[in-house]
């Protein structure tokens, strides 16, 4: 049995953990969540799931929780305490991080620091403060199981492989909501319309991500922490099938791929059960005659803006890219509250990262100082109109 701590509960990675959960009853047991505002989903995860520890968002949440189940032995906290003491638990030798932002870095390193596994779908803290989360995972001796399908595509291509014979990283994208429309045609675009993923079923932040290929960008920075491989050997392809989740190019020209079709719970579950597999019952399994052609296109830039901000604030390092993920997720938030535009978006993160003076390297207060500072700025800026 694998005890799980989970960061996340109620977003769509942790919704599809009690999935992988809910399949194999005898392998997993949440003992621990943390979750936000959605009170009636954690209910229902309490009564299915009968965690020892459970943490939401605010004092009233935690209150409510409290008194429906008093005397169950159930432990309640909420807010930043909250999310640290659900990464640390000490029954818990797993923690899977599916909180969104880069909230998820403090609690990130305190479960690093307490020896716990992590299983990763929280890009954001690797993008925030990859040099620091490495390190630390280093020092600890722990596993970072990569959970984006992209990352875990790479991770299991590279099982019996060696590191040193990689030539480069292909990682792909759909092209999300918006691949067919040329940036004329982005003026004036809607938030459903952004939330219209194509391929995939996921939360809003990381579906306009995707729109904007920003997701992808974060992935670039990600992977290049991940598997140590600098950014000239990471490159992006458009494949809008999503069946090959990502490749490896090895110095004799050989090609590894990943495929499947989409789902998270494959790779949430490969990461659960590293370095073995379990059965995951499907509907649809892939069936390539079916699908009958792949397709494949080089990344433009231009046409994606946010990708290039990505590799060239990962290339400068330091906090140039806390100031990427911190820009974006403020301005994503202004887009998806209707206060500015799709585009707007771009010209928000590249302004600033044209006037951020770069720190070489960070320590986690002046990287949390820096995420703040650029949080309050762009937020100060929607949030007067």
């Amino acid at each position: 049995m694998k005890y799980i701590s989970l960061l996340g509960s109620t977003g769509s990675i942790g919704e599809q953990t009690a999935d992988v959960v809910r399949a194999h009853p005898d392998q997993f047991r949440i003992v621990a969540l943390s979750a936000g505002k959605n009170i009636d989903l954690v209910r229902k995860q309490i009564q299915e799931f009968r965690p020892e520890l459970v943490s939401v968002q605010t004092k009233e949440g935690r209150d409510i929780l409290k008194s429906e189940f008093a005397g169950q032995g159930i432990t309640f906290l909420y807010g930043e305490e909250g999310m640290r003491e659900t990464a640390v638990f000490g029954k818990a030798s797993i923690l899977i991080n599916a909180v969104l932002g880069s909230v998820g870095l403090h609690p990130t390193l305190e479960a690093i620091r307490a020896k716990k596994d992590i299983a990763i779908a929280n890009k954001e803290t690797l993008v925030t403060a990859g040099h620091l989360v490495m390190a630390e995972a280093e020092k600890a001796g722990i596993s970072l199981l990569p959970v984006d399908s992209e990352h875990s595509a790479i991770f299991q291509a590279l099982q019996g492989e060696k590191e040193k014979n990689i030539e480069r990283l292909i990682i792909t994208a759909s092209g999300g909501s918006f691949r067919d429309r040329s940036r004329e045609e982005l003026s004036g675009v809607t938030v459903e319309q952004a939330l219209n993923h194509p391929n995939w079923s996921m939360g809003a932040k990381i579906t306009i991500d995707s729109a904007s290929m920003m997701n992808k960008g974060l992935e670039v920075i990600e992977a290049h922490w991940l598997f140590d491989m600098p950014y000239e050997k990471i490159d992006v392809l458009l494949h809008r099938e999503s069946v090959i989740h990502s490749m490896i190019e090895f110095h004799d020209s050989s090609v590894m791929a990943q495929l499947g079709t989409p789902d998270m719970r494959v790779p949430i579950q490969y990461a659960l059960t590293y370095p073995d597999r379990l059965p995951l019952a499907r509907k649809h399994r892939l069936n390539l005659a079916d699908i009958g052609k792949l397709h494949f296109e080089e990344m433009n830039v231009k046409r994606y803006p946010c990708l290039q901000f990505a590799y060239d604030a990962g290339k400068i390092g330091g906090t140039m890219p806390t100031v990427l993920n911190a820009a974006n997720e403020a301005a994503v938030a202004g887009f998806l509250a209707g206060q500015i535009s799709f585009l707007e978006i771009e010209s928000m993160i590249e302004e600033a990262l044209n006037k951020h003076e770069v720190t070489a390297s960070p320590n986690l207060e002046v990287i949390q100082h820096v995420d703040k500072e650029t949080r309050q700025r762009i937020e100060s800026i929607w949030k007067k109109r």
